[in-house]
């Protein structure tokens, strides 16, 4: 595989927006696997929220494409299959009674480098004057946002901090 060398502000932000496409379809997979994981009710059913978010967040993606004209396409996420496999291996050695902590603490790191990825994307599109599609990415990173402030809010709850 030929690695293309990124030499303008534009391939860095296609090239990382392609990858931001890939990073929440594997987030899709991994929120399913961490909501089939868990043991409680209440975290399944936060899970489950968040797939439905993701699948938004991909819908804006698709039109943050669109609005910037470029092709639809991804690129590899390391990041978030190395994310997953740590949740994994996690899951697979953890007791039953500590998948619910497991798969809050797995998803909480996915979040905090998507909200990372979204921020990398707005600060340059904001700059070359991007409005539409700063405003679907700063909807995408609002809702993980939020998601964040509900899985720590969860995992505090249960390891009886919160």
């Amino acid at each position: 595989m030929v690695q293309q060398t990124l030499d303008t502000p534009d391939q860095l932000v296609h090239f990382q927006l392609r990858t931001a496409l890939t990073m929440e379809h594997d987030s899709l997979a991994a929120v399913q696997e961490l909501a089939g994981a868990a043991r409680s009710a209440d975290i399944k059913k936060l899970f489950r929220h968040h797939a439905d978010e993701t699948r938004e967040q991909i819908e804006n993606l698709g039109k943050v494409f669109e609005a910037l004209e470029l092709k639809q396409s991804t690129s590899p996420s390391p990041s978030t299959k190395g994310i997953s496999k740590q949740a994994g291996s996690l899951i697979e050695r953890s007791a039953p009674k500590l998948r619910d902590q497991v798969a809050l603490s797995a998803a909480l790191g996915n979040e905090h480098y998507e909200i990372a990825a979204y921020t990398s994307l707005i600060v340059p599109l904001t700059a070359l004057g991007a409005t539409e599609a700063v405003a679907l990415l700063q909807e995408n990173l609002d809702q993980e946002t939020h998601t964040s402030e509900e899985l720590l809010a969860a995992l505090r709850k249960l390891t009886g901090e919160g």
